[in-house]
């Protein structure tokens, strides 16, 4: 059994990824860290984990850990996961994992040092209902894809969130804008050329909280729209010559609407409609990496992507403050 340790008390944590933990089949959760050792220990006892310690560095040093999820915020990512490979852990880190592209590159050269798996955590690239769109996409079911469209919004004006708070890596982008990236590119396996983006910003908080995208790649377009002061919705749709696909709880499905894919004919007079009920695409995740951590030939999200995938949000960054095309 792969024996997971967990930085941090963190929300996402708690109500995400150490049930997903509890309820795998292939890993137990060991030990959770906090700078408070009383939560720690609460948290560790909520869930049955034999270990709690009051700093990270004693989890990472501890042998009754094997590997690491951490879900700090944005701005410690690249630090803790650092320090986690440097002690010899497997590291699922929080997306997203930097922000800037080339923070992530001494963490390839440490990974490949030691020897260990680290991934950005993109649970909905093990999701069976991305599967199924990026075979739709490949059998042609749709003819060419010319045009993906998607959006990603929720409303939270907490200060103390740290999604609106600058120096901890908050802001839309980082939080939201990841996804309907990450998923257009594992579902087509192409990347992007060049972007434009409007972003607009807190005057308060000095995060962005809403932004219109473009992205030309080459074959197709992505726009996609991001806010964090709008009305809550998710949905992507990939629209082709012969049909089109629609993702209807893209990135957390279960909670917008329900795990369905769509798949229309060209005169919408037709519809396939693709259900995965009782996914729990968390646990899928963990299940996924402990088995690749223990050697098995897992397709997982590596560094190399987490790579590409950050040199489009910062690519979008630039061209939020200019007119005209960024090139990727």
């Amino acid at each position: 059994m792969f024996r997971w340790g967990v930085l941090s008390t963190a929300k996402i944590g708690r109500e995400q990824l150490l049930p997903a933990m509890v309820d795998a089949e292939n890993g137990v959760l060991s030990a959770i860290a906090s700078r408070d050792l009383s939560k720690a220990k609460a948290l560790a006892e909520r869930f049955g984990a034999r270990h709690a310690f009051g700093s990270y560095e004693d989890l990472l040093a501890s042998s009754e850990v094997d590997g690491v999820y951490i879900p700090l915020p944005t701005s410690q990512h690249v630090e803790w996961a650092a320090k986690a490979i440097e002690a010899g852990k497997h590291v699922l880190v929080e997306k997203p994992l930097a922000l800037d592209a080339k923070d992530i590159l001494p963490l390839i050269k440490l990974r490949d040092a030691k020897k260990v798996l680290v991934c950005e955590a993109f649970m909905v690239i093990y999701h069976p209902q991305w599967i199924k769109v990026r075979d739709l996409i490949a059998s042609g079911a749709i003819g060419r894809l010319r045009h993906v469209q998607g959006a990603f919004s929720y409303y939270n004006v907490d200060p103390n969130n740290m999604r609106n708070k600058l120096d901890l890596g908050g802001g839309a982008l980082p939080d939201i804008g990841v996804y309907p990236t990450v998923s257009t590119r594992f579902s087509t396996g192409k990347e992007p050329l060049r972007v434009q983006a409007t972003i607009e910003r807190d005057k308060t908080f000095g995060t962005d909280i809403y932004s219109s995208i473009r992205a030309d790649f080459g074959d197709f377009e992505l726009s996609f729209y991001l806010s964090t002061q709008m009305a809550a919705r998710q949905v992507m749709v990939f629209h082709g010559e012969k049909g089109f696909i629609e993702v209807f709880s893209p990135f957390n499905a279960g909670l917008y609407d329900h795990h369905r894919v769509e798949l229309h004919n060209q005169n919408h007079t037709e519809a396939q409609v693709f259900r995965f009920p009782g996914t729990q695409q968390y646990r899928l995740e963990v299940e996924t990496f402990a088995r690749a951590a223990q050697g098995g030939k897992e397709r997982v999200f590596t560094l190399e992507e987490s790579v590409l995938n950050q040199k489009v949000i910062d690519a979008i960054f630039r061209a939020g403050g200019k007119e005209g095309w960024e090139a990727v």
